[in-house]
C-alpha cells in the first residue's frame, strides 16, 4: 500500500513530497541519495526488494525529497547557504517528518529506524546522532560521511552541528550522549567501484570513542557504490534489526 503526501514547509520554503509504503510495522525513514526525491527508492526497485518485509507487516517505509542534498551537489549555491539548508532540513525531519510518521502510525511516541545510502547514509546517521530521543537505529549503506572532503569546502558553525564526524568528538556527557549509548549504528559498504570504505571506518571510530554501539560490515569487491548493492543490503539488515 502506497500513499503520497505533499505540503508546504515553512522551514524549507518549498513544497515537499513524502511517500509511504506498507500498512503496519516498525517505521523506517529511508533517506534518498543526494539528488533523489521521495519516490526514488521505488524507481530504483528498493521497495520491491523490501516487499516480503512490507507484506509481512514488519516494516513501514517512509521517504522524503533530498532537499539539502540537491543543493549540495548542484554547485549553484554558496556553501554557507547549503549549510543553512542542511540545518533547516534537520529541523524539517524532526519537526515535520517525525510527527507525520507518528500520526500515520497512530502512536505519539513510536521510535523510528533511519536508513540511507551514500549521502542518504550521512542523513540517517546524523538524524540518529542529533535526535536519539526519536531514532533507535541508523543503517548507513556505502556512507559518504565527510562532505567537506567530497565537495571541497570548509565547514561553518551550522555544518559543524549537522555533521556527526565533527560534533560527536566534542559532545559532552549528558542526556543526548546517554541516549546515544543505548542506540545502534550499522555501517555497511562494498569494496567495489566508487566506494569509500575509509568514511565508514572513520565514522565507526568516532562513534566508538564516545561509547556509541556500532558495527562495520565490509562486503566484497563485487559490491559497487550503486543501487544493486543497496537493494541487496537493506532487506538483509532490516530483516535482522526488525525481527
Amino acid at each position: 500500500m502506497k500513499e503520497v503526501s505533499r505540503w508546504w514547509s515553512e522551514r524549507l520554503e518549498r513544497e515537499v513530497t513524502v511517500a509511504r509504503w506498507g500498512h503496519w510495522g516498525v517505521p523506517v525513514l529511508l533517506f534518498p541519495t543526494a539528488g533523489g526525491d521521495a519516490e526514488e527508492i521505488e524507481r530504483m526497485l528498493v521497495i520491491d526488494a523490501l516487499g516480503p518485509l512490507l507484506d509481512a507487516g514488519r516494516i513501514k517505509v517512509y521517504s522524503c525529497d533530498s532537499v539539502a542534498g540537491r543543493a549540495w551537489i548542484s554547485k549553484q549555491h554558496s556553501w554557507s547557504y547549503c549549510s543553512l539548508l542542511q540545518e533547516r532540513f534537520d529541523g524539517f525531519i524532526r519537526q515535520e517528518m517525525v510527527p507525520a510518521i507518528r500520526t500515520d502510525s497512530r502512536s505519539p511516541d513510536i521510535e523510528i529506524v533511519a536508513a540511507g545510502a551514500s549521502i542518504g547514509a550521512f542523513n540517517a546517521v546524523a538524524a540518529l546522532c542529533r535526535h536519539p530521543d526519536v531514532f533507535t537505529t541508523a543503517i548507513g549503506l556505502s556512507g559518504t560521511y565527510d562532505l567537506e572532503k567530497l565537495l571541497g569546502f570548509q565547514a561553518d558553525e551550522r555544518f559543524y552541528f549537522a555533521a556527526p564526524l565533527l560534533f560527536l568528538p566534542n559532545l559532552p556527557d549528558g542526556p543526548q550522549l546517554e541516549r546515544l549509548r543505548r542506540r545502534f549504528v550499522l555501517l555497511a559498504f562494498g569494496q567495489g567501484r566508487w566506494e569509500s570504505p575509509e568514511d565508514s571506518w572513520r565514522m565507526a571510530d568516532v562513534l566508538g570513542r564516545k561509547g556509541i554501539p556500532n558495527r562495520v560490515d565490509p562486503w566484497g569487491q563485487e559490491y559497487d557504490h550503486d543501487w544493486p548493492t543497496w537493494r541487496h543490503m537493506l532487506p538483509h539488515y532490516l530483516g535482522q534489526l526488525t525481527a
